[in-house]
């Protein structure tokens, strides 16, 4: 069973009369995040370019979670779109406008047009650590070992 936030949103005024973000099926994770462009100016991004790209919204993320700003699969298998900093991090604290740094990895360039879903948004709740200082860390069977060590037989 999931826990059921309350999630305030304001829209700026180059994102009226877009659709707010919502969950598309019951087992969703993520509610879609839709480019608030201006109909007439689309972006048109080429090979290997990257841009921010508008939202127009603010929201308000309950005090002890995060929304992280992730790629849409579709988007990734049929256009090559994606995220530059996949999931990106809006802390709970920050009020500016959410904007999704998106990045065209295929050869073709890609149109970006006002109210086009481009990433999704997935609410998770964050744990705060205290740093310790210590002389020396516990010691495991892996060690060292990273960077596909692992999968080393």
């Amino acid at each position: 069973m999931s826990t059921l936030l309350s999630l305030p949103v304001e829209v700026l005024p180059h994102a009226q009369g877009l659709d707010l973000p919502a969950y598309e099926t019951a087992g969703a994770a993520g509610m879609d995040l839709r480019a608030a462009l201006a109909v007439d100016a689309p972006l048109v991004l080429g090979s290997l370019e990257r841009a921010l790209v508008p939202t127009g919204l603010r929201i308000a993320v309950p005090a002890g979670f995060e929304a992280q700003v992730r790629g849409r699969s579709g988007n990734a298998a049929r256009l090559g779109l994606g995220l530059v900093n996949a999931p990106g991090t809006i802390d709970s604290d920050y009020r500016g406008e959410v904007k999704v740094i998106l990045v065209n990895l295929s050869r073709e360039p890609i149109t970006i047009e006002r109210g086009m879903r481009v990433a999704q948004l997935v609410l998770c709740p964050v744990a705060r650590a205290e740093v310790l200082p210590v002389a020396s860390l516990d010691t495991t069977a892996r060690g060292e070992g990273g960077f596909g060590s692992t999968g080393q037989g």
